[in-house]
């Protein structure tokens, strides 16, 4: 009886964390088919690139990023390998206790086919009802005999049920080994991508530093036009909170109108509360890889130089790419900037979303957006597929990654 529940216990140890092991496999998974495209979309700009005799500031930038999202993919199969080996260990387990089972019903089913072939005949049962010394005794002995041959029945059952359980077993140990076979010869390969890319790099790194004053004025010429971006965006948001707060103090005379219908003061507060309420759960504005991210950053080549506050995050994108509205809300401004050509502002109540580099605008100012609505197509800024994104909370810049899905 104890060996039955130490088999039990075992098993109920192995099935557990199965569930848990399944669903982080399918969220590595996804993270690596991600991961892998952003690197394709990557190597297709960098060909791109290089067919049109592109800068290597640009090149450098891409080769970075795909460095960047392969050192991911490099870590996420280590991590994918290591839930593995967690499930081959579970799975040999399994097919240790069941193994155990099999053998121990077959040791017990032996016994009992044993005892019936050395009473096969069935005149010797007869007898032995015959002789009871009662009626009781006999139908105890009947209903043994009946038990006997159900027991047979039933450990044969037995037997063939473990069989299969154990084929299964078998079956997924084999999968699971050649699943880690297949993510370790990707690992190597991604290895021998990422020392490929780093050869790029220092490659790129030795041209910069050769031109480095043609770089230095393309790279101040990229500065002074995010600053401006950024001094924009400051002016901008503070002049929608200033009519904001205008408009919220008229308000605060009444709290609906005659019809009884809420003030705008009312539903900015609700709108506000939704969106906070989704952070990192809102969806990307597009579809593309991450090369600039939130934050104080210094050149990669000349490291001394820190570059401006990047108030958002900037993804190189398909030709052509439609932006799309990340939340519900109502657009305030749309303004041109030299470097990010079109830009759109979208008000989500105390929160502001920003669509910039885009060729064409698919909405106008007043327009009601809501999630997934298109606001525009990015446009091919000196040969580069950029789409940069920020999300402002009143006047404080937020970091996008941080309120969009991973």
């Amino acid at each position: 009886m104890r060996k039955v529940f130490v088999i039990l216990s075992l098993m109920l140890c192995c099935l557990v964390p199965a569930a848990g092991q399944s669903n982080s496999m399918k969220k590595l998974e996804n993270e690596r088919a991600q991961l892998e495209k952003d690197i394709a979309l990557l190597g297709r700009k960098l060909d791109q690139n290089s067919k049109s005799s592109s800068e290597a500031l640009n090149n450098l930038t891409l080769v970075k990023g795909k460095i960047s999202a392969r050192e991911k993919l490099i870590a996420s199969c280590d991590e994918t390998l290591r839930l593995l080996k967690d499930s081959i260990s579970t799975c040999q387990g399994q097919i240790d206790i069941l193994q155990a089972r099999h053998d121990t019903l077959s040791l017990y089913y032996g016994r009992l086919v044993r005892g019936a072939y050395k009473n096969r005949d069935s005149r010797l049962w007869y007898m032995y009802i015959l002789a009871s010394e009662n009626i009781g005794q006999g139908l105890r002995r009947a209903a043994y005999l009946r038990s006997l041959s159900a027991q047979m029945s039933s450990q044969a059952l037995k037997i063939r049920e473990t069989s299969a359980e154990l084929e299964v077993e078998k079956e997924r140990l084999l999968v699971l080994k050649g699943q880690a076979d297949d993510v370790r010869a990707q690992q190597v390969q991604e290895r021998r991508q990422l020392e490929k890319e780093a050869s790029q790099v220092n490659n790129l790194v030795d041209q910069l530093t050769k031109d480095r004053k043609k770089y230095q004025k393309q790279l101040q010429e990229k500065n002074r036009q995010k600053e401006a971006l950024n001094k924009k965006m400051a002016d901008l948001i503070r002049k929608e909170r200033e009519a904001a707060q205008k408009k919220n103090s008229g308000g605060k005379k009444s709290s609906g109108d005659a019809s009884g219908k809420k003030t705008s003061t009312e539903i900015d507060a609700k709108l506000s509360g939704e969106f906070a309420a989704n952070k990192g759960r809102l969806p990307w504005p597009v579809e593309g890889a991450i090369v600039e991210r939130f934050g104080k950053h210094n050149h990669p080549v000349y490291t001394n130089v820190e570059l401006p506050q990047n108030n958002g995050v900037t993804l190189v994108v398909k030709r052509g790419s439609q932006a799309k509205a990340v939340f519900n809300g109502t657009v305030t401004q749309i303004v041109v900037l030299p470097g990010y050509n079109q830009c759109v502002l979208v008000s989500h109540g105390n929160y502001y979303t920003l669509y910039s580099k885009l060729r064409t605008v698919a909405v106008k100012v007043g327009d009601k957006v809501t999630t997934g609505q298109v606001v525009g197509i990015v446009d091919t800024i000196g040969g580069e597929d950029l789409f940069h994104f920020e999300l402002w909370k009143d006047s404080t810049p937020q970091n996008p990654e941080n309120w969009l899905r991973n």
